[in-house]
């Protein structure tokens, strides 16, 4: 038996926004960054909420947000009394305000605060997910939180807030959606019904991203892609995720490279590794695995005769995309220097191993493999 929850409400297009004219009288705690400040996104907010309301700003969220910046927010959440929260911006945004919701909860006996998410790219899902990242900025970890405690009762989706966002940004975010979509597809605990939204979202992302990257102001190619972002992150919160983000987690951390941008690098070796692909496998190789990623190829509208042949086109069609939007494709693209590759990869695969996220991956990693994957990314 399986159960489906789908708990966050969810208010989507154009002037979405105005859901936050309803609240009054309460004590509201933005969590956001200082560029949302800086950009004069918080005026967006603010002139929909009601006089009735008071609000504290805590503007001091970073890239993976470190622990003493969510103990601080914990600290602040208590002093100001705060009866509702709002975490406006992209994923760290959101991850700091929902670690800061579930500290408050565990450490303070907080009483569990209503939680609106509005996030300003289209990427991590977290609108609708019950994971956190925050990060130990002295040991260069990231740490996965997973508490129903800190899944958003409200997500607003306006394409309005993602107009501005740069095209480097919406491509390192978009190939995040397809990371979350195909990892969701693939893992040990997908259904039916969790396969219907990642092959949504996949689509989308093929469809839409290209012209949300070419044109920040196509409101149309940026509502599909929060779309497609919610339809992932809606997916792999039933199902978790897989190895390519177990890897990215600590990759990212120890070479500083931005998480999606990280996943996108991965995602090819992963599905190579997954599928246990090899140039010359025959049909009697092939794995649950293999043939799920010829169904990726098909819904994608690759050709896809066999499974072998799906499963080479989906790989090219990633790194087709990424050409498209002028991602780096090897480790070595990114600078990363072969000896900083050696030094960390022990550490990166153990860390791998470790993560979370791992767990529901369709194929069990040794630690050989993740380093093997690791090289292969460095000059792919």
């Amino acid at each position: 038996m399986e159960k489906i929850s789908i708990r966050t409400e969810i208010y989507l297009g154009e002037g979405s926004l105005d859901r936050l004219s309803e609240y009054r009288n309460r004590r509201i705690f933005v969590v956001t960054d200082p560029f949302i400040v800086k950009a004069g996104l918080l005026h967006m907010l603010f002139e929909r909420v009601h006089d009735s309301n008071e609000q504290y700003i805590f503007s001091n969220i970073v890239p993976d947000p470190p622990i003493e910046t969510v103990t601080e927010g914990v600290e602040k959440l208590a002093e100001f009394k705060a009866d509702l929260i709002i975490a406006i911006g992209g994923g760290s945004a959101i991850d700091a305000a929902k670690a800061m919701k579930l500290f408050a909860h565990k450490l303070m006996d907080q009483v569990d605060i209503p939680f609106v998410a509005i996030p300003t790219t289209s990427g991590t899902g977290s609108e609708v997910t019950n994971f956190s990242v925050i990060s130990d900025t002295e040991k260069n970890i990231k740490y996965p939180l997973v508490s129903d405690l800190m899944l958003p009762q409200e997500a607003i989706l306006d394409p309005a807030l993602v107009k501005t966002v740069p095209d480097f940004i919406t491509a390192d975010t978009g190939m995040d959606v397809l990371t979350h979509a195909i990892e969701a597809y693939v893992s040990t605990k997908a259904n039916d019904i969790t396969d219907a939204l990642a092959e949504k979202a996949m689509k989308l992302v093929f469809t839409y991203l290209p012209r949300a990257y070419k044109n920040g102001d196509d409101l149309v190619a940026r509502e599909k892609m929060h779309s497609a972002s919610c339809l992932a992150g809606i997916a792999f919160n039933m199902t978790s995720l897989g190895l390519n983000h177990g890897i990215a987690h600590n990759a990212g951390a120890k070479f500083k490279i931005a998480h999606g941008r990280m996943n996108a690098l991965l995602l090819p070796h992963v599905i190579e590794y997954n599928a246990n692909y090899k140039p010359g496998y025959s049909r009697d190789e092939e794995t649950a695995t293999a043939v799920k990623y010829a169904e990726i190829a098909k819904t994608l509208g690759l050709s896809a005769p066999n499974v072998k042949s799906g499963i080479r086109n989906l790989m090219q069609a990633i790194k087709q995309l990424q050409k498209e939007l002028n991602m780096p494709l090897s480790l070595r693209d990114c600078g990363v220097d072969k000896t900083a590759l050696k030094e960390h990869s022990q550490a990166i695969a153990e860390g791998a191993l470790q993560d979370g996220c791992t767990a529901t991956n369709p194929r069990v990693p040794t630690l050989e493999d993740i380093v093997q994957i690791l090289n292969k990314m460095y000059q792919s």
